[in-house]
Formats: structure tokens, C-alpha cells, sequence
């Protein structure tokens, strides 16, 4: 029997709690999420939710900051909403029991703002180093004591439910992998909400969860929605540089307190690539610490803060200190080894202001998605502020619609899994999965060239062919399923990166090193029939 509710909602960060909560108190919600509560890449958000807070910042300034960031390719219609609906967005947080932290006597609730790369002003409220854990506790805590929302652990979606009988596509739905007993389902819904995250893990190194495997994006493209600015792959500087660490995040929130980037010989380096030296944007520093690497030989460079008070730091950043300790760093005394790592992406499937896709019934919410807010470069803590306004705008959405909407699912079939077998060679699906990383990481990296990308499109062309054969002859696993994602993420990644003549906000390439004119629109691309994405020239 299929899973019935009124509203799906795939995904358990910030953006797919909040969708979840809002829509629950007047519908019933499925939540489904791939691992447990409340594992997501909201959980490890360290630095902070930028939100304008105090007297002496502005609207106007927060808007400026976000275009500047966004390099020309911002929707201005979308940052000024989410601007503007931050700060009460942020309140629901504290309603909700988040706790930041504040300055003095706790009782009067002066907010300790913090100031992030690209940021005009202290606008950052942070729980210590550890905000995204502090925010997903408060509204994993508020779902789990909804009755109206039942919630699915260890469910992998694996393909929307389209419907393509009437005059436009509609989504009832998905086919959902339930991870421990291999089995998939038909989860039934009148209105369904992609807030499944970002894709990390298309790269060799990320500072993303293994979860973020671009689950939404490749199913958003298969169901025929079109995506946008997926070359725009944000690269956070600075990730502790160990073999074991697993390219452990050392929060921006650190060089907003004055942490220093310096060479292997303690040289300061950001002042020569640009004025606002350690406070300048992430594009900009991940480049120049690429740069730094490649061109004298460097195996990563150092962030210092040991000129700050050593209790202070500790106190300050207590997630970070001790998860650099455990590696023999003394973050308040010494240098730390950091190289850059994949971290945000940028574009994802297009929306409206309304978290509205070009499917009915689909809405897209989080890092999943292009709204507009984001342009051609993430501005620091922008992307929980986004999660959080998005989230209520398509639940309100949705709900408006489904109000006076009496259309109900049409009858969806079971997963059929054909004549497939079960693999005795899932050494293939790991190889795959590595190669690919591998040559996104080498080949379609921090910078690019036109060469570079076309080896990349010639081995993803031949390992995308591999990969649907196995697909169709071997029962699903996660491991298959999330390959499949990676592939055609990996691949619209390419053909946007491919497609770009210029180097504008992410996207840096030797071959075409200035902003054009021409180019300050979209990247977009949408399945055409067959397997292969075509491109549109501008926003859909």
C-alpha cells in the first residue's frame, strides 16, 4: 500500500524542517529523510545566519552586500524578500527555543553579531561555532512533538511521481527507498517539497556530510524541471588540512575575528589579492589560496589566530578548538594547515519567489534550489536565512492552493523492478563513485579550462552510459541510487561550467578570465528527450 498525506516534504535541514512545521497546522505532513534526525548540512553550519539585528545595520546595506556578492546575477525581487522577512524568520527561531548567543546580561537579550567575508556590517547571530547544530536541535525537537507530522528515517527518495496527462506536468509524490529493507514505496501527496539539500559529494573534497549526494537536483531534472547556475560551486578556504580529518570546516566566523591566512614561511598573502584581505569574499579567498598552492608548491596554508587571546578563542570556538586539538593543533596558540574544499552550490532547480518549480505541485526549497538569492556567489550565512524564508513562503504557498484545490493523485503503479538481480559486483558502483569525484575535483575544480572541461564531459558521457545499463539490470541500493544523482549532477555541472565564456563570481577559468556583458544572465538547462540536458539562454 502507498504512504498517503496531504504534503511530502523530502529533506530534514533547516529549509525541510520549517516547511514541515508551517505546513502542519493545517495539514498532515510526511517528512522523509535519507539518514536519521537530524543529520543534514544544516546540522554542521558553524558560522552563523546573517540577519539585519541592530540599529546600526540597514535593509539596504544587507541588500547591497548580497548583490556585490552575487556578482550580477542576483534576482533583486528575492533579496529584498529574504532580507526583509529574515529578521522575523529568526524570531520563530527563538520562539522556538533556538538559542544564540548574546552579549552581557542574558536577560536582555543583546545579540553577539558576528561579521562574515562580504559583510558591511555585524550582522551574524551564532551560537558559539556550532549554529546549524543549535538551530536543527530547536526544530527537530518541534517536529518530533508534532502530531501532524509523521516522519520517515533511513528513506531515500528515488524518483518524483509525475503525472504528464494534463495540460502541465504535476507531482504527486515519490518512489522512496526504505534503506534497511531495500524495499521501495509509493509516497502519495498533493503538493511535494524538495528541500533534499546540496552535492558535496560530487567533489574529492568536501566539507559536506556524506547525505549530500544532489539527491532533488538529479530528480528535479529527470522529472523535467529546469535547473540553473550549476557551475556556480562555492569552495569553502579554509578546511583543516589532516589525512584523517575529513575536511573538517574551520568557520569563516574565525577570520571575521581576525584570523590571518599566512604561508607555510608565516607570510600574509590576502592583502595582495584584495583590499579587504581575509574579510573579502570566499570566491576570492578560495582562488587566492588556490593560487598560493599551485604556484609555489604548497601543500595547503595556515589560518592563525594565535594572536587573539588563547581562553578567548576557546571559548569563542569551542567546536572548532577541540576538533582541532584531537588532530595535535592548538587553535589559540599555533597556525592551522587549511586548504579549500567543496561547500554550497549555488544554483539548483529554478524557482519563483514562492518556492514554485515549473512542475505543479513542486516546490524546491534550501540548497536544492535557485531562487535568485545567491547569484554567481553565496554571500557568507546567507544560506540558512534563505532556507528559513523559503521554507514558510512555499508552505504558505502550498497551502493557499490546496485549499480550495479537490484534485486528488492518479493512480500511480507500484516500482517495478523489472527482470533485475541482485549485483555481485558493487566494487563497480564504488569505482564509479570515485572516478567521478576524482576528475570533478581535478578537472572541474576551483579553476577551470576549456580543456580541463571537455576531459571532464568525455568521461562523465562514458560512465553516465555505464551507469543507467547497470541501473536497469541491478535491484536498487542507496549506494546505486546516489551514484545515479552524482553522475547527473556532475554532468549539468560541466555543461554549465562548459557553457559559461567568462569568469564571473565561482566560476574562474584561465581561458576566459573577465566578466562579459553578454554572459550576466542564467545558466539554465533542462532535460531534452533522451538523456542529454539542453541548454535555454536565459531563466526559464
Amino acid at each position: 500500500m502507498p504512504v498517503e498525506g496531504d504534503l511530502l516534504v523530502i529533506g530534514s535541514g533547516i529549509a525541510g524542517l520549517t516547511c514541515a512545521l508551517e505546513c502542519a497546522r493545517h495539514a498532515r505532513v510526511v517528512l522523509v529523510t535519507k539518514d536519521r534526525l537530524p543529520e543534514s548540512s544544516s546540522q554542521y553550519a558553524q558560522g552563523g545566519i546573517a540577519s539585519v539585528w541592530s540599529p546600526e545595520d540597514s535593509f539596504e546595506s544587507h541588500i547591497d552586500d548580497t548583490l556585490a556578492a552575487g556578482a550580477g546575477l542576483c534576482r533583486r525581487e528575492v533579496v529584498e524578500t529574504v532580507v526583509r522577512e529574515g529578521p522575523a524568520g529568526v524570531r520563530r527561531l527563538i520562539a522556538l527555543g533556538a538559542n544564540f548567543d548574546v552579549r552581557g546580561d542574558p536577560e536582555e537579550r543583546e545579540y553577539d553579531l558576528g561579521q562574515e567575508g562580504g559583510h558591511s556590517r555585524r550582522r551574524i547571530l551564532h551560537a558559539l561555532d556550532a549554529t546549524g547544530h543549535e538551530i536543527i536541535r530547536a526544530l527537530t525537537e518541534a517536529v518530533r512533538g508534532e502530531p501532524s507530522i509523521t516522519v520517515h528515517e533511513n528513506a531515500l527518495a528515488v524518483d518524483l511521481l509525475v503525472d504528464r496527462d494534463g495540460a502541465n506536468p504535476a507531482c504527486w509524490g515519490a518512489y522512496v527507498l526504505d534503506r534497511d529493507t531495500r524495499r521501495v514505496h509509493r509516497f502519495l501527496a498533493r503538493a511535494t517539497f524538495l528541500c533534499s539539500g546540496g552535492a558535496g559529494k560530487v567533489y574529492l573534497y568536501t566539507s559536506n556530510p556524506d547525505v549530500a549526494t544532489g539527491d532533488g537536483v538529479a530528480m528535479a531534472y529527470r522529472a523535467g524541471a529546469p535547473v540553473a547556475n550549476m557551475e556556480f560551486f562555492q569552495f569553502h578556504p579554509t578546511c583543516l588540512y589532516h589525512p584523517a580529518a575529513k575536511s573538517f570546516l574551520l568557520t569563516e566566523a574565525l577570520r571575521g575575528e581576525g584570523a590571518i591566512l599566512r604561508r607555510p614561511d608565516g607570510e600574509p598573502f590576502m592583502a595582495r589579492y584584495d583590499e579587504r584581505a581575509e574579510l573579502a569574499p570566499r570566491d576570492v579567498v578560495a582562488r587566492a589560496i588556490d593560487n598560493e598552492m599551485k604556484v609555489h608548491g604548497f601543500e595547503c596554508v595556515y589560518l592563525d589566530i594565535s594572536h587573539r587571546d588563547a581562553d578567548w578563542v576557546r571559548r569563542r570556538f569551542p567546536t572548532v578548538y577541540e576538533r582541532c586539538l584531537q588532530f595535535g593543533f592548538d587553535l589559540g596558540r599555533q597556525p592551522v594547515p587549511v586548504v579549500p574544499a567543496a561547500h554550497y552550490s549555488c544554483g539548483g532547480v529554478v524557482t519563483d519567489v514562492h518556492g514554485r518549480t515549473a512542475i505543479e505541485r513542486l516546490y524546491a526549497c534550501g540548497e536544492v534550489a535557485c531562487t535568485g538569492l545567491h547569484g554567481a556567489n553565496r554571500l557568507a550565512s546567507n544560506s540558512l536565512l534563505e532556507a528559513l524564508v523559503f521554507g514558510r513562503r512555499a508552505a504558505a504557498h502550498a497551502l493557499d492552493a490546496l485549499a480550495t484545490d479537490r484534485h486528488q493523485p492518479p493512480v500511480i503503479p507500484p516500482w517495478d523492478p523489472g527482470r533485475a538481480t541482485d549485483s555481485d559486483e558493487s566494487v563497480v558502483v564504488a569505482q564509479n563513485w570515485d572516478e567521478i569525484r576524482r576528475f570533478m575535483w581535478n578537472y572541474v575544480g576551483i579553476v577551470r579550462t576549456d580543456r580541463r572541461l571537455a576531459r571532464a564531459r568525455e568521461r562523465i558521457t562514458l560512465l553516465l552510459n555505464e551507469i543507467r545499463e547497470y541501473y536497469w539490470d541491478f535491484l536498487l541500493t542507496s549506494d546505486l541510487a546516489e551514484l545515479r544523482n552524482i553522475a547527473t549532477v556532475a554532468e549539468l555541472i560541466i555543461t554549465c561550467a562548459a557553457s559559461r565564456r567568462e569568469s564571473r563570481g565561482l566560476h574562474s577559468t584561465i581561458d576566459h578570465p573577465h566578466i562579459e556583458a553578454a554572459w550576466a544572465h542564467d545558466t539554465v538547462v533542462r532535460r531534452r528527450d533522451g538523456e542529454r540536458p539542453a541548454l535555454l539562454a536565459q531563466r526559464a
